[in-house]
């Protein structure tokens, strides 16, 4: 039940915060139990409002776990975004600077603990989600991330420091091999490698993807 120092604030709030905090509460159900084991009444305590106010607001769980995995997933491509900007905006020295960009590729990692916690539920959950969610998920944040990054190294190889016919493909490869080992290893981040680890992993997988893709008259 919710607190009369909780109704207060959610009166003052207004319904858009409200919203907000019923999002804010469920990520953090979502984060620690998963989608099988959360319940709308947990959610109502965790956002001090009483469950009919989180019912007002989302018919059910479904539509509570949709709502905070696009939210979520939409933050982590909007950072994935501004790091592709800030590495690939002016190449220098194509290796440096693509382990550098591969370094900050896995800060969302530590920033997003409790995207990356649901994340490693749904891993476990994929058979039992809602249909339709997985879909939606990825399409706002992986594949977002994917195409902001695509969007980058297709300006570097028209400087011809790349030779890549397909962009998309291109940024697609350079997560799998500079990010995939390292967000694998670590299960989602939930254990930390090494620093000396990722930055092997990370070194090879640079190295891995400037074979793929230097220009031949560089091979």
């Amino acid at each position: 039940m919710a607190t009369p120092q909780a109704t207060i604030a959610r009166v003052q709030a207004g319904p858009a915060e409200e919203r907000r905090a019923v999002v804010r509460a469920a990520r953090t159900v979502f984060a620690r139990e998963g989608w099988t084991h959360s319940t709308i009444e947990a959610i109502a305590a965790e956002a001090g409002l009483e469950q009919a106010m989180v019912e007002h607001y989302f018919k059910d769980k479904e539509q509570l776990l949709l709502s905070v995995l696009l939210d979520s997933a939409a933050s982590v491509a909007a950072a994935l975004t501004v790091v592709a900007e800030d590495h690939l905006g002016q190449v220098t020295d194509l290796e440096r600077d693509l382990t550098a960009l591969g370094r900050a590729w896995l800060t969302p990692l530590t920033a997003f603990p409790e995207h990356f916690a649901i994340v490693r539920h749904i891993g476990a959950e994929v058979t039992r989600l809602p249909a339709g969610v997985l879909e939606m998920w990825q399409t706002a944040g992986p594949r977002q991330a994917q195409r902001e990054l695509a969007r980058r190294l297709a300006l570097i190889a028209d400087a011809g420091l790349l030779d890549i016919a397909d962009a998309d493909h291109a940024a697609g490869r350079f997560i799998q091999l500079v990010a995939g080992q390292v967000v694998q290893r670590s299960f989602h981040g939930a254990l930390p490698l090494a620093d000396f680890e990722t930055d092997a992993l990370i070194a090879d997988g640079v190295a891995d993807f400037v074979r793929l893709f230097s220009p031949a008259s560089v091979r």
